[in-house]
């Protein structure tokens, strides 16, 4: 005589469905932190782009005695600002005048940042 054997291991559906509603829920709240520190992070990058940009544009101004530079003035191999790195696909300005505010525009397409040296 034979007795039927059914096993009972592994995961009920039930239990599968409840481990996927809850790793989508904690994505569901992941997701927009972490977009929220790549925003900081990038306007924080775009923001020490435009220190660099104002600290060499005040350098220029000393040694050349002049009010108004451009950005090729500053950013160059043999420059002051050997390269300028992109983080957003921001545009600079493409000149600069002594004491005036920097307005990067185009911070990830949307956002302006404003530095007031």
């Amino acid at each position: 005589m034979q007795t039927a054997h059914q096993s009972t291991k592994g995961f009920t559906l039930v239990e599968i469905m409840i481990v996927v509603v809850i790793i989508g829920l904690l994505a569901a709240m992941a997701i927009p932190a972490f977009a929220k520190v790549r925003q900081a992070s990038q306007d924080k990058a775009v923001m020490n782009n435009a220190r660099q940009l104002a600290a060499a544009a005040d350098q220029y101004f000393l040694e050349n005695g002049v009010s108004s530079c451009s950005l090729s003035d500053l950013v160059g191999s043999t420059n002051y600002v050997k390269a300028l790195n992109l983080v957003a696909n921001e545009t600079y300005p493409s000149n600069f005048a002594q004491g005036q505010t920097i307005t990067i525009s185009g911070v990830a397409g949307a956002r302006t940042i404003t530095y007031a040296p």
